[in-house]
């Protein structure tokens, strides 16, 4: 655990198509979204509304539902790489092949403003910047985000809603 007092913000992207014994992927996005509230780990926890969204990359699945929430957390990045992956193995995600079907994806959009290159992270998250499914969330919980010097909004100028639908 990270034992200073310094508390970051976050940005994580949740996700899943398919439903398991244990609920649909609206149900799992929500208990995700419930575990990041109810840790001592996060404050401040602020969640968008739900889309559904086509699938990306490998398009013979159903469609996806889809938020992102934002955070402050006292956990380093691969701490809270282990706590996301603990939210997808808690619903039980079975990962068949890249970009398939899971019950719930979770992933670290953004952790502050820093640049992570790891073996098992790159921050900010490949592909963040042409996936509708993550700017129009991202931005509704915050409308003047900054990403390497350029603010979303711009970007979602040449992002559309196209294949995508707010549910909630």
């Amino acid at each position: 655990m990270n034992t200073s007092e310094n508390w970051i913000g976050c940005f994580i992207g949740l996700g899943g198509n398919i439903a398991n014994e244990l609920g649909t992927p609206t149900e799992h996005i929500i208990n995700a979204m419930q575990a990041f509230k109810q840790s001592p780990h996060f404050t401040d926890v602020k969640v968008s509304s739900l889309y559904q969204s086509k699938a990306f990359g490998i398009t013979d699945q159903p469609d996806f539902i889809n938020a992102v929430l934002s955070a402050n957390t006292s956990l380093s990045p691969l701490e809270l790489l282990n706590f996301c992956q603990g939210l997808e193995q808690t619903a039980k995600r079975v990962r068949l092949r890249h970009w398939g079907e899971r019950s719930l994806d979770v992933d670290i959009l953004l952790y502050g403003d820093k640049r992570i290159h790891h073996q098992w992270l790159t921050v900010p998250h490949q592909g963040l910047f042409e996936r509708n499914f993550v700017l129009i969330p991202m931005l509704e919980i915050d409308g003047c985000l900054v990403v390497n010097g350029q603010k979303l909004a711009d970007l979602n100028e040449s992002n559309n809603w196209q294949g995508l639908k707010k549910l909630t």
